[in-house]
C-alpha cells in the first residue's frame, strides 16, 4: 500500500512517499507562513522521486496538529483534497505523536513540546515501547513553565523533544534528570508520517477524508487579537 503523506503543521514543510517497506522519498524545506506555495511542489517532486505517480497512492496521511493554524489549514485541506480526488482513506497522526516517534530508542520517557507562540507550547508525554512509543498524556496547551513543573514532579529520567524544547531551553534546561533532544528531531517529519500511517493503514485505522478533524487546541493568532482589539479583554487560551 502506497501512502503519500503530508506534514505542514510546523514552521517546515516536508512530503513523502512510502509503504510497509519504508519510506522512498522525501522533500522538506523550512519556510515559515510560505506553506501554500511550498506544498504543490514539494508533492510533485517526491512523487518523481520515488518514481511513482499520484495515481498510485493507495491512502494519504496527513499531520493533524496540534500546530501553527494557517500551515496546519493548508496541509489538511492539501491533503483531503487529494484523497477525495483520489477516492482514497486517510490516516491522521498527531505533530506530537510525528515528534516522539523518532526518539523511540531512548530508555527515558518522553516529552513532546511543540512551540504554539503566544509564550506557550503544545505538549504530550509518551513512553517508549517495542516498536514505537506511547502516548500517556493527551496533546494540550500550556506555558512551558507548566510543563516543567509537570516534568520535574515525574521526577524521572526525561526526553524533551522539539522545536518547543529548543525555544524554551532556559526553561527545561535545569530540570535534574532532563535532557534536551538534538536540534535534529525538532519539527514533525513526513518519514515519521509515513511510517506510523503504514502500520495503521495495514490494521484498517483509516478513514474517509470527510472524517479527518484539525487538532487546533485554540484559537487562530488573529482571531485571538481580536476582543483586545476591540477594547474587550481576551479570554484565557486552553486545550
Amino acid at each position: 500500500m502506497l501512502i503519500l503523506g503530508i506534514e505542514s503543521a510546523t514552521a517546515s514543510t516536508g512530503c513523502a512517499v512510502g509503504d510497509r517497506s519504508g519510506v522512498r522519498a522525501s522533500v522538506r524545506a523550512a519556510g515559515d507562513r510560505r506553506h501554500a506555495e511550498m506544498l504543490a511542489p514539494q508533492i510533485s517532486a517526491v512523487c518523481e522521486l520515488a518514481g511513482v505517480s499520484l495515481r498510485d497512492v493507495a491512502a494519504v496521511a496527513v499531520d493533524v496538529g496540534p500546530g501553527l493554524y494557517t500551515g496546519l489549514r493548508v496541509g489538511v485541506t492539501t491533503a483531503m483534497t487529494i484523497a477525495s480526488a483520489l477516492r482514497v482513506n486517510m490516516v491522521g497522526v498527531t505533530s506530537l505523536d510525528l515528534v516522539a516517534f523518532p526518539v523511540r530508542h531512548t530508555s527515558r520517557s518522553i516529552t513532546a513540546v511543540i512551540d504554539a507562540r503566544r509564550g506557550e507550547v503544545f505538549c504530550a508525554r509518551y513512553r517508549p515501547v517495542p516498536g514505537g512509543v506511547q502516548r500517556v498524556s493527551e496533546p494540550a496547551v500550556s506555558s512551558p513553565e507548566a510543563v516543567a513543573a509537570e516534568i520535574m514532579a515525574a521526577a524521572g529520567e526525561e526526553l524533551v523533544v522539539g522545536d518547543g524544547a529548543v525555544r524554551y531551553r532556559s526553561v527545561f534546561d535545569p530540570i535534574r534528570g532532563a535532557e534536551i533532544a538534538d536540534r535534529g528531531f525538532a519539527c514533525p517529519s513526513a518519514e515519521s508520517l509515513v511510517h506510523l500511517a503504514c502500520a495503521r493503514a495495514l490494521r484498517e485505522e483509516h478513514v474517509p477524508p470527510e472524517e479527518i478533524r484539525p487538532l487546533y487546541l485554540r484559537r487562530p493568532d488573529a482571531e485571538a487579537k481580536w476582543p483586545a482589539a476591540a477594547g474587550a479583554p481576551t479570554p484565557a487560551s486552553g486545550p
